[in-house]
Formats: structure tokens, sequence, C-alpha cells
């Protein structure tokens, strides 16, 4: 497996993702913008989990449980959105669990998080 490839390949779908969020919240998509500013963060946390594994990533979508295969050392505050995004990854995913769409103005805050963070995430790389 040629290692450096997965890890771009990670990276760079996430920011085809941040500017699918972007694309989508200018559009007040709310729920599915904020779905693609988790797959953001989650791609960009598989791209650490393969350095740190050196190997592919679990198919899995908790930010949590894919942090702990990392060395990241995320503040309480990136734990708490990331937290916050997991419900939005349900929506896409499991059409039995909804959630209510916040404001668009909260929303954009979300995805200005989401871009910090992701900014953060590609420097440690």
């Amino acid at each position: 497996m040629d290692l450096k490839k997965q890890i771009d390949y990670w990276i760079n779908t996430a920011e085809d993702d941040l500017g699918t969020s972007e694309y989508l919240l200018s559009g007040k998509r709310i729920l599915q913008g904020l779905f693609f500013c988790h797959l953001t963060i989650e791609k960009a946390i598989k791209a650490h989990v393969t350095r740190c594994i050196k190997n592919i990533p679990p198919k899995s979508h908790n930010l949590a449980n894919l942090l702990i295969l990392t060395d990241l050392e995320l503040s309480e505050d990136d734990k708490d959105f990331c937290a916050i995004l997991m419900a939005y990854q349900l929506e896409g995913r499991y059409p039995e669990y909804y959630p209510k769409a916040p404001s668009l103005k909260k929303a954009e805050e979300y995805f200005k998080k989401t871009r910090t963070l992701f900014q953060w995430l590609k420097a440690k790389l």
C-alpha cells in the first residue's frame, strides 16, 4: 500500500467535501451541508489513522472512535464539536434518525469551525 497516496486521497476528498458543504449551506441546504462538514472531518481524521496505523482505516463514521487510533490531541472544544457533528452524519445514512436543522447562522458557525479544524488536521500531517 502506498501510504502517501492513501493520505493524499483522504485529505483531497475532505477538501472537496468542505467545498460541497459551503455550496450546500449557501443554498440553505442546512442538514446536507452539515453532513458534508462531518464527512470533511471524518476523512481528515482517516488520513491520520492511515498515517498512524500504516493501513487503510476502519469503515467507521464515529469520529471519537477514529480519533482513538491516532496520536492527535484535540482540545476539549474540538472534541465537543466532533460530538455535535456526529448528529449530522446520521441523517444521510439512517433515515429513521432525522435531526432538527439548526438556524442558518448556527450552521455557518459550524462550517467555520469545520474549516478551522480541517486546516489544523491537515497541518498536523
